[in-house]
């Protein structure tokens, strides 16, 4: 999900340019990797990296296909309105945790990536039950916009487009956690040239641009 307005962009950018028919759909990245798994037919999937190597592995995905396409890192977001924390160090955006009546992450590895930060901090039995794990698919913005969350971690990308809220800043450099998303064709893919046409465009400087309007930054 955190890829699904900038690959929305690129996607309709390069079907004008190759006059293609392409379609996408964008679900949380745990489904996303099952239905691959399961023989669904798809041409390309974009997922985190560790995931696309994962397929990679399991023969899911052609590992000559694989390119890496952005960084996503994780923003904190409040609901409109609310006080903003201080997140100018790794012991402030710790203050702030403590001090949150909820906290949301997602189920993707930003999330995973904040739960062992949590834990590395030692605070993650004590907040146990303040923890609000979004659904897979849901962003984690929409329920800080509801009021359910006061406090949420989620990759820049998918808060920028939220209504409600008000993004805080990033993580410290000091606790960034940084997700490379990489694409690669699918071993069921019926149109592997085509398909790996799509992902040139996609990694290459034409699509910069889009990236970083994104919110995303650009792969080095």
């Amino acid at each position: 999900m955190a890829t699904r307005q900038l690959l929305a962009e690129l996607v309709a950018d390069y079907a004008k340019l190759a006059n293609a028919d392409i379609s996408i759909e964008s679900v949380g990245g745990v489904d996303a990797a099952k239905r691959v798994q399961t023989g669904e037919v798809f041409d390309v999937v974009i997922l985190a990296s560790d995931a696309i190597d994962k397929l990679i592995a399991a023969c899911h995905v052609d590992p000559t296909s694989k390119v890496n396409l952005v960084n996503s890192g994780v923003a904190v977001a409040v609901k409109a309105g609310a006080e903003l924390p201080d997140l100018s160090s790794e012991a402030a955006v710790k203050a702030a945790v403590l001090a949150a009546k909820t906290v949301s992450y997602s189920t993707g590895p930003s999330g995973v990536a904040l739960a062992k930060l949590f834990e590395r901090w030692g605070i993650a039995e004590s907040i146990a039950n303040r923890i609000v794990q979004a659904p897979p698919g849901v962003p984690v913005g929409s329920l800080v916009a509801k009021g359910e969350v006061e406090l949420g971690f989620q990759q820049l990308s998918e808060l920028i487009h939220l209504d409600g809220i008000r993004i805080v800043g990033p993580l410290p450099p000091e606790i960034q956690i940084t997700t490379t998303f990489s694409a690669g064709v699918c071993t069921t893919s019926t149109k592997k040239e085509d398909a790996a046409k799509l992902l040139a465009y996609m990694a290459s400087p034409d699509a910069d641009s889009a990236k970083l309007r994104q919110g995303m930054e650009l792969f080095s």
